[in-house]
């Protein structure tokens, strides 16, 4: 399934694949990697059961507006600590979100690719079938996994509404 003319990206018109996901609904299944200490590691929506769930979708790192969004989140989040678990999605590849997350001391939330195999992409209706980038948007989870907010930037190169996603996040602590 795709959704042709779903978002734009710099005013052009773009599909993307798969089903939108909606508020509450189950989180969409997906397999995310990210580059530690212990090496590559894995993560899931089963993962993050336990603890309300902040998602970052980005396009990529590599942009500005990637970076604002990144660099505004973890530095909101940051009074949270271990009460939440905090993502940042895109498909850059481990080791150059390691590069960016260094070199900005983003220590507030965890960066997560989907270079693999597309599954957040392609299950969160979230990749871009024209240029197999990640769409801007960002996902609140509530503890057990259900979708408590969903935004999907209209416009890929316009910030996400930061205070609505924290505010439907704080309203689960």
């Amino acid at each position: 399934m795709s959704r042709p003319a779903a978002i734009t990206f710099k005013g052009n018109p773009m599909t993307l694949v798969g089903e939108a996901v909606e508020v509450g609904q189950a989180a969409p299944e997906f397999k995310l990697h990210a580059f530690g200490p212990e090496g590559l590691t894995a993560i899931t929506p089963a993962d993050l059961k336990g603890k309300p769930t902040i998602i970052s979708v980005v396009p990529s790192l590599d942009t500005g507006v990637c970076q604002i969004q990144t660099k505004t989140f973890n530095q909101k989040l940051g009074e949270l600590g271990d009460k939440i678990n905090a993502l940042t999605v895109s498909l850059d590849l481990p080791f150059a979100q390691n590069r960016f997350c260094g070199a900005e001391n983003i220590t507030n939330i965890k960066q997560y690719s989907d270079y693999q195999e597309r599954s957040f992409g392609n299950n969160w209706g979230m990749l871009i079938d024209e240029l197999k980038l990640l769409a801007r948007g960002t996902f609140v989870l509530d503890s057990e996994g259900k979708v408590v907010y969903a935004e999907v930037c209209p416009e890929v190169t316009q910030e996400p509404n930061y205070d609505a996603a924290l505010a439907a996040l704080n309203s689960l602590l």
